[in-house]
């Protein structure tokens, strides 16, 4: 996940300030992920009415709240087997 500039723009904003008002300052900023993209609105959607202290706290809320297009693939994972009781998906190895 790339922040583009807004890494910048982040760390200059006057903080405490909520989810609401960072949007509208920033909500139009696209996110470059992985498998697309997103806007800063459509991340921190997911998240409901946030209060951010500092800078640190929107970098985590982006981090944690970004679509299954920031991962590369899906449900995959080398090392940990379906938990008893569910069904993963198929072993596949490269």
């Amino acid at each position: 996940m790339r922040l583009n500039g807004l890494g910048d723009a982040i760390e200059r904003h006057e903080y405490p300030t909520s989810s609401t008002d960072f949007v509208q300052h920033y909500g139009d900023e696209v996110i470059e992920l992985q498998n697309g993209q997103e806007t800063v609105a459509q991340i921190l959607a997911r998240l409901g009415d946030e209060t951010f202290t500092c800078p640190q706290d929107v970098r985590d809320s982006l981090y944690t709240a970004v679509g299954h297009e920031a991962i590369g693939r899906r449900y995959y994972s080398d090392r940990d087997p379906s938990p008893f009781g569910e069904d993963g998906p198929e072993m596949l190895s490269f």
